[in-house]
């Protein structure tokens, strides 16, 4: 086998990566195209998607580190190759570079943001001998952009990296939100004005600044999130992967005891599935690939307990989510610029976040509308893990919660229906009146119970087709397939009697596996399953 090769886990300095001789997927053709087509850019991707990496690479570029493009061997004896953009007509100027990080997870506070802004400029005034007679952020901005382009005979490169991290993890309080906005305002409010000293601007962030308000009046940005020529710029492609990190995949191939085509697949169903533009170019999650690839594991790295938890207070300021119906949405691109403050749709900041992702596409004549969904299998179980833990972190313990889970995998391993049905029952059982009470439904109980089989990695469907109708859940186990209907305030035999004459069950007569109908009655006064039956067919 041969020697594994680095990989970049957690780095984003673009010079870290290549002096230390990780693997670098090249993006400045399409680098190379945005600095000499344009100039104040903006651009919306999920998190852990390579955003900082490309900030970091665009900072290289303007400081006219040629060599950290050029073919090298590291010290390490790691030979790296060389890049698009050197071979290019680049001039390799150095330019004044401003650079703004707020990515950082633990910035709070609105103090903690007042002083990583005026930390940042205080860095770059005391690089170029400046001393700031007042300590307003719009007025030293200027000074600095003005102060920078007479120096150095440069015009200034302006780079903001999640200029919205602050604003998102503060959503719910109005009051921070707005003075986030209005400090935001005020130190990038110069990059119209000062138009003549700024050679570049790069802004990243998750959600469209149009839905923040924070550069309503930087209105000339370039925003390039869904253009088909930037599609690829952060992610990486199905080409890529198959070109650039095939060895990789050969490697990990080897290591899982399967082949290339076999490892791709299983990639693939847990990493890829996000499109960004019309184009639909499949792109890969490269945190979670790269993450694969060093552990030799394919496994969800996406999620974290930040994530869980930023993305948890939101949903519950939003009105209930149901998972079964976020698969297949259909949305006009109006929706895309709702703002998330206003706490009435989910949908935005799913998409902007990556949870949700462009699955289809159609012109209409004054519309685009555009089909969403899961992209993978990584980021369904990641999100029903998170309305797991919205319904049942409060609400029940966490050991009704562990019993619930280990009840499944007893019932994966051991095809124990009652036990399984059983640890259910115990779970709604914790779920407080107050909860449920504007739910009381079948939908309500189908829902819910859709989301904890998804959120324990279930191959699960919901509302299956079938020839004469859909059936409510059709569960895929290793032993056998279960299709479930689910009835409200009737008997377990109309269930039953439902799943027959409807032939729910009918396409899976193929499959080899034990096929199992199974009828679930809920009742509005004990709030639970009262009765079931399951029937092999």
């Amino acid at each position: 086998m041969a020697s594994k090769r680095k990989y970049p886990v957690g780095i984003q300095s673009f010079e870290s990566i290549r002096k230390d001789g990780y693997i670098y997927i090249d993006k400045t053709p399409l680098i190379y195209k945005m600095i000499t087509e344009g100039k104040p850019y903006f651009l919306s991707r999920p998190r852990r998607f390579g955003k900082s990496l490309l900030v970091s690479t665009l900072a290289a570029v303007f400081e006219g580190r040629r060599e950290l493009f050029e073919a090298f061997t590291t010290e390490q004896g790691i030979e790296q190759p060389q890049l698009f953009i050197a071979t290019t007509d680049w001039k390799w100027e150095k330019y004044p570079v401003i650079r703004f990080d707020f990515s950082a997870g633990d910035l709070v506070t609105i103090e903690q943001l007042d002083t990583l802004i005026d930390e940042t400029l205080k860095g770059y005034e005391r690089q170029y001998g400046i001393t700031p007679e007042v300590k307003d952020a719009n007025i030293r901005m200027v000074n600095l952009m003005r102060t920078l382009h007479k120096e150095t005979g440069k015009r200034v490169v302006v780079l903001v990296d999640e200029y919205d991290n602050f604003i998102l993890h503060a959503l719910g309080d109005a009051e921070k939100v707005a003075q986030a906005r209005q400090r935001f305002q005020n130190v990038f409010g110069p990059l119209k004005a000062e138009d003549d000293h700024l050679q570049f601007a790069f802004i990243t962030g998750i959600s469209k600044f149009s839905q923040m308000g924070v550069f309503s009046k930087l209105n000339n940005l370039y925003n390039i999130s869904m253009f088909d020529d930037y599609a690829t710029l952060c992610g990486i492609s199905e080409e890529e992967l198959t070109t650039q990190l095939r060895p990789d995949i050969e490697q990990m191939a080897e290591r899982n005891g399967t082949d290339y085509d076999g490892m791709l697949t299983r990639l693939k169903a847990r990493y890829d599935g996000y499109h960004f533009s019309k184009a639909m170019v499949d792109m890969y999650n490269p945190f979670s690939l790269v993450n694969a690839f060093n552990s030799g594991d394919v496994t969800d790295y996406w999620f974290d307990r930040g994530t869980s938890g930023a993305l948890i207070n939101m949903l519950a300021q939003m009105p209930p989510v149901n998972i079964a119906e976020l698969e297949g949405i259909r949305l006009p691109s109006t929706y895309f610029d709702l703002p998330f403050e206003s706490f009435d749709n989910p949908l935005p900041i799913l998409y902007q976040s990556g949870y949700l992702t462009i699955k289809d596409c159609k012109k209409y004549d004054f519309d685009i509308i555009y089909t969403l969904s899961f992209p993978n299998a990584e980021v369904h179980r990641g999100f029903a893990d998170c309305l797991f833990k919205h319904v049942a972190g409060k609400q029940v313990n966490s050991r009704q919660a562990s019993t619930l889970q280990l009840a499944y995998y007893d019932f994966r391993v051991d095809d124990d229906l009652a036990d399984f049905i059983e640890a259910i029952k115990t779970f709604y059982a914790g779920i407080p009146y107050q909860w449920e009470k504007d739910n009381k439904n079948e939908h309500y109980y189908h829902a819910l119970l859709y989301t904890l089989l998804v959120a324990f990695g279930a191959d699960v469907r919901a509302e299956d087709p079938g020839a004469k109708g859909r059936s409510d859940i059709t569960l895929l186990m290793p032993k056998g397939i279960y299709v479930m209907e689910l009835k409200y305030n009737d008997t377990v035999d109309t269930a039953l009697d439902q799943i027959e004459r409807k032939g729910y069950a009918d396409k899976y007569r193929l499959d080899g596996r034990p096929i199992t109908k199974v009828g679930i009655s809920f009742s509005s006064e004990e709030r639970n399953i009262t009765d079931w039956k399951a029937e092999k067919l």
